[in-house]
């Protein structure tokens, strides 16, 4: 156990922001997200288990996403449009086109039911190893292996419909297995590292 250092929160910042745009569906949303869940880390020192900031501030941020589901009514989902992204950011070379394509992303994942979400904002977007997600989200590796499968198919589903296409069955846990250290990088991850870029600056 140790101490959190609050000087190494904003090494995070832009994959929890990339994780809140995901969860929440907007960017405004995902902004007010974030702030939140500094304000609380920040509001007391914190203690945590493991090596993992980054797992922990995902936790912080999954539990202050869950509890403003239940106590406040969402905002309306503002549709993104080519004007929204007129100025590239020269630090990242985002293009207007890539961000819109990952902002359909974010709105895709948005969409999924609740479990399949965090799970693949977990993996796919924070980059949290399995074994660090089924820790956060309080559930067996073998169902983050599963639910992220079913995500990952949901949103590639719903990005590309095709209306031959027959409803893809659930794998069985045992058949797919969960990625080691040395795994390549996740799907979706590289389109979350584009559109942090499309976030405003403080």
């Amino acid at each position: 156990m140790r101490k959190l250092d609050p000087d190494t929160l904003g090494e995070h910042l832009d994959r929890l922001y990339r994780a809140a745009w995901a969860l929440c569906g907007n960017r405004e949303d995902a902004e007010d997200l974030v702030q939140d869940t500094y304000a609380r880390v920040l509001a007391r020192p914190r203690v945590i288990r493991g090596d993992s900031d980054l797992a922990y501030l995902m936790q912080v941020l999954r539990n202050t996403f869950l509890t403003s589901q239940r106590t406040a009514s969402r905002r309306p989902r503002v549709a993104a449009t080519l004007e929204d992204f007129d100025v590239a950011d020269p630090r990242r070379g985002t293009r207007p086109d890539e961000a819109v394509v990952a902002n359909e992303v974010f709105a895709a994942v948005a969409e999924l039911a609740e479990p399949f979400r965090l799970a693949l904002v977990a993996v796919d977007i924070v980059g949290l190893s399995y074994r660090e997600a089924a820790e956060v989200l309080d559930t067996p590796e073998a169902t983050v292996t599963t639910r992220l499968y079913r995500a990952r198919q949901q949103v590639m589903r719903s990005l590309n419909p095709s209306p031959t296409a027959s409803p893809d069955p659930s794998p069985d846990p045992a058949t797919v297995a969960a990625p080691g250290p040395a795994d390549p990088a996740p799907t979706l991850g590289s389109l979350g590292e584009e559109s942090a870029a499309e976030r405003s600056p403080d």
